[in-house]
Order: structure tokens, then C-alpha cells, then sequence
């Protein structure tokens, strides 16, 4: 357990090099944001079972001169990366020599030795390489790492104060192969995940501030949500911080990585769901699911690149099931619409505040008392006129499923997520509806 997080000799070189230059900045940040929306183009996709394609793009500012780079949000993405084939072109890129303290932190033995085009971002002799991933699609290839200048915004938590650059940050360099599946217009991912080259790990050390961020993504695809590195507020209008009432959870490392390597954790974000209660009846089914493994099977995770929460086959059913009996009698059950098991007539349905008047779903955490209840606007989604689909889906069953229970994009839109790396634990506030604001209520007015 103690070493999946790689912090140790690598990690203390490499946050020298990312911090050698902060000592001549007078004024230090306290917090950095990066604004976030919802692809607006996959509403206009047919769903099927198979689909990953409500994305949540952000858009940073990289290389010299700065340009502005559109990346998906990848929760658990162990780093950033580019597609560099994509007219990468920058005076201060450079690429990271093989055994250098930034290879190391990326457990990497891989050296390109042999690259015999003409020098670029995707192509240094003598550079590390890793092979950059891409979570929508499923799909990997070979990169290289290297770094660059990147900008971006700081924040006090309630309003946009100035751009602020970091000299080197590192990322891996991608191609045209591994784009393949990103929202139009994004040349890349921005990796959040539990790794000390992820973004938030990055932007901490180089600026010195507290090891966590928290995640505030809107359900609109017309007004942008948020991502906040670094400590509170988190104030969304009308003047509402939604830090202030978190519950608490520990955040568990999985200590064996998607590809099966013990000893070389996922970077992945896990939480200790032990049973499922549907308007407070728990739902029967096999709960050793829910616990990783030795082969670190299981789990709950939770994923920015699958739009719906994914539960393993049996959970699933037994979640439909006990969700569909839940439902007051006068509420039809209608044929279903992929990749949804359970729909009904929202006729008899009422509106609250909270979304639509259905049961409510707890996963239950550490004790009883700890709980992350979804209501109707995270539970819900409404796939044509009159008709509510319970917005979970089966995982795939020609093979076994990595996780048990993965919380998608779906659930958390206008829920504000802290992750406190420091301390390895989750702050989760429920929906913010019921506190009479959204993610989308940030003020990105720059007072500057």
C-alpha cells in the first residue's frame, strides 16, 4: 500500500525540478481553476449500449507562443497528454532524457533510441516513453515525455484573478491514432489521477499549495462547471460555498494497476461503498463486490469518461430491480431505450427541486450514517418526451468487469467532489440543488 503512490526518491527530484524557478515568483496562487463544459454534440448521437461520448472538455493554454488546447477531463488519468502529430510546434519544449527523475516518476524503462525522422515532440532520440491512453475510446499507443510552458487561471475561490504560467509541466505526447474518439475540436486528455504527474500533483508542487482539488461539473452543455486546485472556498452564486458542508470519506488505493501489475497502483479514485439502500431498504446482492480484491478486481471507482454509472451484471440487476419495485404504482414502466434496463412514463412524475420525484439511492460508505444519496437529477435521464430512464447500465459480460460499481459523469454533474490527497479522503456535498445552486453558478469574472 505504501508504495502505490510512488512518492518516495523519483517523486523529491522531480518536484525539484518543477519548483526550481517558484522562489522568483513574489506572489504565489492559493488556487488555480480550470473551466469545464459538457460536449453539446453528443445530444445529437444516438445512444447505444456501447457509447462514451458525453465528454467534459476543459482548455488550457501550452507552449511558445501559447496556444489554446482543448483536453477531455479524465478523472483518472495518470498525466496529461497531447496529440503532438497535430502541428505541435514551440520554442520551449523539451523533451525528457531516458533515466531522468521525471522518467522514474513515471515507472517507465521505456527509451526511444531509434527515432529517425527529423527531431519533434513525438520523436527525440535519448527520450523516455510512455504510452499514453485513451479512456473514452479504450485505446493506447506509444508517446514520449516531455514538457512545456503551460498557463492558466488563479482563483480565490470566488471570481478569476490572473493567468499564471508554469515553466515546465510535463506531459506525454500522443498521436492521431489515440485522438480517435475525443470530442471535435479536443487534441488530448487531462489526466486528474491518483499519480505524482497528474495535473493536480503537478500544479500543487510547482505553487506550493495543499495537495487537493475538487470537481464542480454542470449538467447544462450551456453554461460551464469547474475545477478548483487547491484549498476552499468553492463559492458558486449566490454566494453559496459549497465546501462548507461536505461529508467525508476515505479515498483507497487499488494496489494493483488495469493492467494487472501488483505493487503499481491505479490511479484511479476508489471509495468504500459497502451496500446499496433504495428509499432506505437495502438492496440484496453480493457484497464482496464491492471490496478490491486481491487481483484488484472490485471496487467503486468513480470516472469522468463514462457518462453513466456502471454496475457489475448482478448489482445491476438487483439495483433495476429493487429500483423498479421502489416506484409508486401509478408510474408506468415503459419498454426500454439503450443502454438504459428500466424506463418509465414521466407522466405521473413530479418535479421537485431535486429533479424528479423518484426514490432516492444511497451507496452506503464507511458506517451507516455515511452515505451519498442520489436524487432524481443524477438518478434520471430523460432520453425522449415523457419517458425517465434510471440512468445506470450494465457492464459488460463477455468478460469479467474490472470494477463493481464505477460512478460516471451523470452522477456527479452539480455534486462538488474534494480530493484531498494529503489526507486520502473524499468530500462530497450530494446534489447542490438542494443548497439553491449548480456548478454552473461560478463567477469566472476576472477581477484582474
Amino acid at each position: 500500500m505504501a508504495s502505490s503512490l510512488s512518492l518516495s526518491v523519483p517523486l523529491l527530484f522531480f518536484l525539484l525540478i518543477i519548483t526550481s524557478s517558484v522562489a522568483k515568483t513574489s506572489t504565489r496562487p492559493k488556487a488555480l481553476l480550470l473551466q469545464v463544459t459538457k460536449d453539446a454534440k453528443t445530444l445529437l448521437l444516438q445512444v447505444t449500449k456501447d457509447a462514451k461520448t458525453l465528454q467534459y472538455v476543459t482548455q488550457v493554454s501550452q507552449r511558445t507562443p501559447l496556444v489554446p488546447v482543448k483536453l477531455t477531463l479524465d478523472l483518472g488519468g495518470d498525466y496529461m497528454w497531447v496529440n503532438c502529430e497535430r502541428g505541435y510546434s514551440s520554442s520551449t519544449y523539451r523533451p525528457a532524457p531516458c533515466g531522468s527523475a521525471a522518467c522514474q516518476l513515471l515507472n517507465t524503462t521505456s527509451c526511444t533510441t531509434e527515432c529517425y525522422s527529423a527531431p519533434a515532440p513525438d520523436c527525440y532520440n535519448n527520450t523516455c516513453g510512455h504510452g499514453p491512453t485513451n479512456s473514452v475510446a479504450n485505446t493506447g499507443t506509444s508517446g514520449q515525455l516531455g514538457a512545456d510552458v503551460l498557463a492558466i487561471q488563479s482563483t480565490d475561490g470566488k471570481n478569476v484573478l490572473q493567468v499564471v504560467t508554469v515553466p515546465r509541466l510535463y506531459f506525454i505526447c500522443g498521436n492521431n491514432f489515440i485522438e480517435a474518439g475525443l470530442a471535435s475540436g479536443v487534441t488530448g486528455m487531462a489526466g486528474l489521477g491518483r499519480t505524482g504527474a497528474s495535473l493536480p500533483a503537478q500544479l500543487s508542487s510547482y505553487f506550493r499549495f495543499d495537495r487537493k482539488f475538487a470537481l464542480c461539473l454542470s449538467s447544462s452543455t450551456r453554461s460551464s462547471g469547474v475545477v478548483f486546485f487547491g484549498n476552499g472556498p468553492y463559492t458558486l452564486l449566490p454566494n453559496v460555498d459549497a465546501s462548507s458542508s461536505l461529508t467525508y470519506t476515505p479515498l483507497i488505493i487499488n494496489p494493483v494497476t488495469e493492467n494487472g501489475f501488483l505493487g503499481d497502483a491505479s490511479p484511479k479514485y476508489f471509495i468504500g461503498v459497502t451496500s446499496i439502500k433504495i428509499n432506505d431498504k437495502r438492496v440484496r446482492f453480493n457484497e464482496t463486490l464491492l471490496t478490491i480484491d486481491a487481483e484488484g478486481y472490485g471496487g467503486t471507482t468513480i470516472s469522468t469518461a463514462d457518462p453513466y454509472t456502471v454496475l457489475e451484471s448482478s448489482i445491476y440487476s438487483a439495483v433495476v430491480t429493487a429500483f423498479v419495485n421502489a416506484m409508486p404504482k401509478n408510474v408506468q414502466r415503459v419498454p426500454s431505450v439503450a443502454p438504459f434496463g428500466a424506463c418509465f412514463s414521466s407522466k405521473n412524475i413530479s418535479s421537485t427541486r431535486l429533479g424528479p420525484a423518484v426514490p432516492s439511492i444511497d451507496l452506503v460508505l464507511q458506517n451507516k450514517n455515511v452515505y451519498w444519496r442520489i436524487f432524481g437529477a443524477n438518478s434520471m435521464v430523460e432520453v425522449k418526451e415523457d419517458v425517465l430512464c434510471l440512468g445506470f447500465v450494465e457492464a459488460r459480460t463477455d468478460f469479467r468487469p474490472r470494477f463493481a460499481v464505477v460512478i460516471g459523469g451523470h452522477q456527479i454533474e452539480d455534486n462538488l467532489l474534494q480530493f484531498d490527497l494529503s489526507t486520502s479522503r473524499l468530500g462530497f456535498s450530494s446534489s447542490l440543488l438542494g443548497r439553491s445552486t449548480t456548478c454552473a453558478n461560478f463567477n469566472f469574472t476576472s477581477t484582474a
